[in-house]
């Protein structure tokens, strides 16, 4: 790179990460705040509110917002460019407006690329302690689900559950049925099961009648208790607020799938998820030369009116991601479109921009 790239490509990394680190001081100071009572009236220790909760905060805040600071960092610096005829003595000296793009595409790409990582690999791991400090000391993330539960735990066997007690870890009015070229095979009923907390699928049954059928005869058994293997996991039952957060994107797809088969009613929530991780890093790219666009041609209102338009173009996008997530979640919009409408529609308005731009 020559030293005009070197000089672009740090002042924008430094406009980045100098506006994060602010905006991250001043949101652990109103979490603080916000949280204070809860923290003082469930006992917890400073050294787990320092490290487990805030220090663990920090990455996913960070790439909560990652494209938005991007896009106000570019119209800020370039802005200020713009404003000190920098950009006119770099298109008059004979580097074209495209050429100077280079360097905000190696930041671009380079920030895509750490969001990419922090959204799919990072913070899952970090959010399973974070989210278990969460769980122990601010409010409880586990929610039983409505009565009447139905789960496919295999192909052709289905689990019903009237109802279930996570507390208890016992569910109510159970049913597992086998079916085998659309015939049952077997079916088991009890009064309630209770999960075995020392194995993984290890369940006590309780007042259980026991149906085996073949074309030919049917055996019955009935008992008060019998320990079973099923492949059924508590969380099956019930729900665990955004559980998506601590899956990385290699075990969100396989939870999608296990969902699906399963016959989940909430899998598109998942779908949505595992896109918008897809889709997030390259929005920076978009809003990136968006910011470009806008900022680099000197006007009146400076700096101040550059960052008006961006803050609008901004807020119009998250506007438009939270459209799309509403229609797939709750209507008949593909997942996949509904994260990557935003992009697509911005990244037009980039070219149209870009197309417009002092040259």
């Amino acid at each position: 790179m020559k030293i005009i790239d070197w000089y672009i490509f740090k002042k924008f990394l430094g406009t980045f990460f100098y506006a994060i680190s602010l905006l991250i001081i001043i949101v652990i100071i109103f979490d603080i705040s916000e949280n204070i009572e809860d923290f003082l009236k469930n006992k917890a220790p400073i050294q787990e509110i320092i490290i487990d909760y805030y220090i663990y905060f920090i990455p996913y805040f960070i790439n909560l917002f990652i494209f938005l600071f991007t896009f106000i960092s570019v119209i800020f610096f370039t802005s200020k460019m713009a404003g000190n005829t920098e950009i006119i003595a770099i298109l008059s000296s004979g580097v074209s407006f495209m050429r100077m793009l280079k360097p905000y595409l190696m930041a671009s790409v380079l920030l895509g690329l750490i969001s990419f990582y922090l959204g799919n690999f990072l913070i899952p791991r970090t959010n399973e302690v974070r989210r278990e400090f969460k769980n122990k000391y601010i409010e409880n993330l586990a929610k039983d689900k409505e009565r009447n539960i139905h789960v496919q735990i295999e192909r052709g066997v289905f689990i019903y559950v009237e109802n279930y007690n996570n507390k208890l870890n016992t569910a109510f009015k159970f049913t597992l049925e086998k079916y085998e070229d659309q015939q049952m095979t077997y079916k088991l009923l009890a009064e309630r099961i209770v999960f075995d907390t020392t194995s993984e699928s290890r369940w006590k049954i309780y007042n259980f009648v026991e149906r085996k059928i073949d074309s030919l005869s049917e055996t019955l058994r009935k008992g008060k208790e019998i320990d079973t293997v099923i492949n059924l996991k508590p969380t099956d039952l019930y729900k665990i607020k955004e559980d998506y957060e601590v899956m990385n994107y290699w075990e969100l797809r396989d939870h999608i799938s296990d969902e699906k088969l399963k016959g989940s009613k909430g899998v598109t929530t998942y779908e949505v998820e595992m896109h918008k991780r897809l889709a997030s890093p390259v929005a920076i790219i978009i809003l990136t030369f968006i910011g470009v666009a806008v900022s680099s041609r000197k006007t009146r209102g400076g700096i101040g009116m550059h960052l008006g338009i961006g803050i609008s173009i901004t807020f119009s996008y998250i506007i438009f991601m939270q459209f799309s997530t509403v229609f797939a979640t709750f209507g008949n919009l593909a997942p996949a479109l509904a994260a990557w409408i935003p992009n697509l529609i911005f990244a037009v308005l980039g070219v149209y921009l870009l197309m417009k731009a002092p040259k």
